[in-house]
């Protein structure tokens, strides 16, 4: 929460592990700072005595910390006076916005980031309000220094905060993942995950399936819920997403709070941790590749959109010639992976249809033929959400860890087959942490599942790579679909 201590986010962690919850990353609001809205950039010593020994317990606890900020300027900042000429005609939240087209003002923001935060550990942040409306930045006619336009400024704002920041991690051979408020297609190479006030549930996924058009990542960040369902229905999708992560700021929601609910919410977090291999394979895809991990049924091969006849009457077809036919924007389904098609229920949902390409699909749970090219519907009940995977697929997955995996650690896998298609998967692995697969220090482990002549399925890996990382231990195949499975 906004005015947490040290002492706080040690015993939310100490809680997570204690009760067998996966965690990763805390995010520290606002109050972290001497002073936000505008904003000093250093450390609230009241709340954090310590922020070097603090970082450091964290980090030896498995936890990286991530640190919201919006890049405006308080009077009361140590590094002011130096950046003031270097700053916009206009304020934000009564903070000098630095003009980051300037190696000057770059050098002197990102500089006390580097030192205050980044030296001791601090392994990401989340960047508030750069988005590229006037109402809540600064207007047209404001200028900066650069003579760059106020339109310009506000439109390459976060892309610009996201470029250098990200920047320091990489002088440092770290990675960093964080979150932004607003970006665009200019940073699909940029680690950071769109996140927004949007509290409608549906709107959430939404905005999840449209940022993939422009090869973006969106976080369905599960905020506070009315009803245990609610809370349940959120974080069921939030796993299936790319940054699966509880926006508790000012509720403090925890993810036992609804003891109703508890257990299935437990279940899902730990089904994100034993999908990590194919999380982190489906990434890499991404930047290797390009393939958005996420992304609309649109760009699904065998997709096909229903087509509904509007049935009105007294249409004017001259006012509006599109009233007769209107091909429905299918927003409530998308796909995760190469090989995933995930359909969320939303509170008070019992049941749903689900439009599947063409091809069979099969229950992500069970293995059961589920259909092929046609729009079923489906009961699943409160404790799950509706997942397929398409004939053929291969789904990696390891124990369901607390922690991301050390570098080097090996982790055993169970590679799961679904249907009956012989098909292959090249499975990505690094160090997890640094940039060292850019000079080489990478690899990709096929995965093949066969059909012998017999009629057995049988699956095998690649062996390691001499020299290359390899932090896979024993392997198991697990074929999920049942020989006498029926198939229509």
């Amino acid at each position: 929460m906004t005015h947490s201590t040290a002492a706080d986010v040690e015993k939310e962690v100490n809680s997570f592990k204690e009760k067998g919850y996966p965690l990763d990353f805390v995010g520290l609001e606002p109050g972290w700072q001497s002073k936000a809205y505008p904003g000093t950039f250093t450390w609230d010593k009241n709340r954090f005595s310590q922020p070097a020994g603090f970082v450091k317990s964290m980090l030896a606890k498995g936890i990286r910390l991530n640190l919201w900020i919006n890049p405006y300027v308080s009077p009361e900042a140590s590094f002011y006076d130096d950046i003031k000429p270097l700053t916009a005609s206009h304020t934000v939240w009564l903070g000098a916005v630095p003009d980051f087209t300037l190696p000057k003002a770059q050098n002197l923001f990102f500089r006390q980031l580097q030192q205050d935060q980044v030296d001791i550990g601090i392994s990401g942040y989340k960047i508030d309000e750069v988005d590229g409306y006037d109402h809540y930045l600064w207007p047209d006619l404001a200028t900066f220094p650069s003579g760059t336009s106020a339109e310009q400024m506000r439109q390459t704002y976060g892309l610009l905060m996201q470029r250098y920041s990200a920047e320091m991690f990489k002088n440092r051979n770290k990675r960093t993942f964080g979150l932004v408020r607003a970006s665009n297609g200019g940073g699909t190479s940029f680690p950071y995950v769109i996140y927004n006030d949007y509290y409608n549930h549906e709107d959430f996924i939404t905005a999840l399936i449209n940022s993939g058009f422009a090869g973006v990542l969106w976080t369905p960040e599960v905020r506070a819920s009315k009803t245990g369902e609610e809370w349940l229905r959120r974080f069921q999708s939030n796993v299936f997403s790319p940054m699966a992560m509880i926006n508790a700021w000012a509720s403090g929601t925890k993810p036992w709070t609804y003891p109703d609910v508890e257990r299935q919410v437990k279940e899902y977090a730990l089904l994100r941790m034993r999908m990590m291999p194919y999380w982190y394979t489906e990434f890499a895809k991404y930047h290797f590749e390009g393939t958005p991990p996420f992304r609309a049924m649109n760009l699904e091969d065998g997709f096909k959109q229903e087509l509904k006849i509007e049935e009105q009457a007294n249409v004017n077809l001259e006012e509006n010639p599109y009233a007769e036919a209107i091909a429905k924007e299918i927003k409530d389904q998308y796909m995760a992976g190469e090989y995933l098609l995930v359909a969320p229920m939303f509170t008070g949902q019992v049941q749903r249809k689900v439009i599947l390409p063409k091809g069979k699909w099969y229950d992500f749970y069970t293995g059961a033929f589920v259909g092929d090219g046609r729009v079923i519907t489906v009961t699943p009940g409160l404790d799950k959400i509706p997942v397929y995977v398409k004939d053929g697929g291969i789904i990696p997955m390891m124990p369901p860890l607390l922690h991301a995996p050390k570098p080097g650690e090996k982790v055993n896998l169970e590679i799961r087959h679904y249907g009956e298609k012989n098909s292959a998967y090249n499975l990505y692995d690094d160090d997890g942490e640094t940039f060292d697969f850019e000079r080489g220090q990478l690899a990709w482990r096929k995965i093949k599942v066969e059909r012998l002549e017999n009629g057995q399925l049988k699956g095998s890996i690649s062996a390691p790579e001499k020299g290359m990382p390899n932090t896979i231990g024993k392997v198991s195949f697990t074929f999920m679909t049942k020989e006498d499975e029926p198939k229509n």
